[in-house]
């Protein structure tokens, strides 16, 4: 039986800690009126280490005393990262712990990588983390310099083993280091060094997070804008999309209709800013509604609110252009992102790339797919049967970018005939015809970035027209 060790004091079996049951039946528990009182359900609490998990300063840790007894014993050494501490513990190959060590975060990580080092020293040492965000790239790259490898535990199969490890469904940071290093230690890590993006990477990643944030800002004042065009103006939207540029402008310039109305030279103005895309049925429509708008009467305060949102929104919907127009000049020569953008677009593309990573760098389309939280998973047991749901383990961004890229997809790819009749059918089934067409997209991706291949509709959706066609019969 496996042991616990702390500091050599105790060795006590690993399932002794936590409660079990001493007596007694729990579905017979208990008394009733014409029945005779049970054996009561007895929990016996089963004796754990005192201070199991108290934490020692990297600074006071005496390695040569530790190290007494264990020349040549291979180490897993788990780290548990967080904002202010890192929380490392010692697992040696004999299944023994040592108490937690503490480290500020980042001013004692020289002194941590130095112990690691004389740690390693003649015998073979495992280092493992937690994905933590940014908080632990300081000390990977630490590592990195010190020539030490570092594997990567899953933050969910730590979560998942913090009962199993003790008996205990607690959490603490000593615990979760423990945890971190017994599932290393048990091969359920993978390798993660840490490698300096290039400068090509740098400006992709910073072009991507310009794109994404602008998206949002410009989302942000497009929605505080419809609410005062509805109650100034309500007539405009009808006439022009409140993402068209011609109407922004036009709100940036006046603030409302009676301004636009009152400009003998709005039409002109208007098609200077629509040019040739803008037809000139649209700039009267627009001008007449303006004169003959219902919409409340806005004040000089709120003529400058209009203005001031519309002006925001340009300058996001200009950033996010000019972040657009960098994306494409950063994939000129490479062949992934410009096979993927000929299919969903070059920024979406990139989006993929920062997010999920470079599709040559996994095995299979599942993989790369599984990367992207689309794996299905169900939960069923006995008579209960559980519908088929996708993980969302992996990068929401590329879920979300990819199912946008899914909706065009459908409009132009000979689904949408089906995609209606299964809406106007099951209101609920919708979303996941898009989900389905996102998990078949996701694997096309694959094999043309990586294999080259051509991306051919009709071929990716062939199943999906087939079941659409007997959908349509019986709507």
């Amino acid at each position: 039986m496996a042991a616990l060790s702390i500091n050599g004091d105790h060795t006590i079996p690993l399932t002794v800690v936590g409660y079990r049951r001493s007596g007694g039946d729990a579905s017979t528990g208990g008394t009733s009126e014409c029945v005779e009182p049970s054996h009561p359900l007895i929990l016996e609490v089963i004796p754990m280490i005192s201070r199991a998990y108290r934490a020692t300063r990297v600074n006071d840790v005496d390695w040569d005393r530790l190290a007494r007894g264990h020349e040549g014993v291979d180490l897993t050494l788990g780290i548990d990262v967080g904002k202010h501490d890192l929380w490392a513990v010692c697992r040696w190959q004999t299944v023994q712990f040592e108490r937690p060590w503490r480290v500020k975060n980042p001013e004692e990580i020289p002194t941590l990588i130095a112990l690691i080092q004389r740690m390693s020293a003649g015998r073979k040492l495992v280092v493992a983390m937690e994905s933590s965000g940014t908080y632990g790239d300081a000390l990977r790259q630490a590592l990195a310099d010190g020539k030490i490898a570092v594997s990567r535990v899953s933050n969910k199969a730590a979560h998942d083993y913090a009962e199993i490890f003790d008996g205990v469904p607690s959490q603490h940071d000593g615990k979760d280091a423990a945890v971190i290093a017994e599932l290393a230690a048990l091969g359920k890590a993978q390798p993660w060094g840490y490698d300096p993006p290039s400068e090509w990477d740098q400006e992709l990643s910073y072009q991507v997070e310009a794109m994404v944030a602008q998206r949002q800002i410009l989302t942000n004042w497009q929605g505080r804008l419809e609410g005062l065009v509805s109650r100034h103006w309500p007539e405009a939207t009808r006439v022009l999309k409140l993402s068209s540029v011609t109407l922004l402008r036009a709100l940036e310039h006046y603030g409302d209709p009676a301004s636009l109305a009152a400009d003998p030279n709005a039409a002109k103005q208007l098609a200077r800013w629509g040019g040739p895309l803008l037809a000139p049925k649209k700039v009267e429509q627009l001008v007449k509604e303006a004169s003959s708008s219902v919409g409340v009467r806005a004040g000089e305060w709120q003529r400058q609110q209009i203005k001031e949102y519309a002006r925001e929104a340009l300058t996001a919907r200009r950033r996010v252009k000019e972040a657009e127009r960098r994306l494409r000049a950063l994939a000129v020569g490479n062949p992934v992102l410009q096979a993927q953008g000929a299919v969903v677009g070059i920024p979406t593309a990139c989006v993929l790339w920062t997010s999920t990573g470079d599709p040559r760098d996994y095995h299979a389309a599942a993989a790369y797919r599984k990367a992207m939280g689309l794996n299905l998973k169900e939960r069923s047991s006995g008579a209960y049967q559980g519908q088929l749901q996708i993980s969302k383990r992996g990068s929401a961004r590329s879920r979300q970018w990819l199912y946008f890229a899914a909706l065009r997809l459908v409009q132009r790819g000979g689904v949408r005939p089906w995609y209606e009749a299964k809406k106007a059918r099951k209101g609920d089934e919708a979303r996941k015809v898009v989900v389905a067409v996102m998990r078949k997209l996701a694997v096309a991706l694959y094999h043309i970035g990586v294999k080259g291949e051509a991306f051919e509709p009709r071929r990716l959706f062939a199943s999906l027209e087939r079941r659409g066609a007997q959908e349509r019969s019986r709507v």
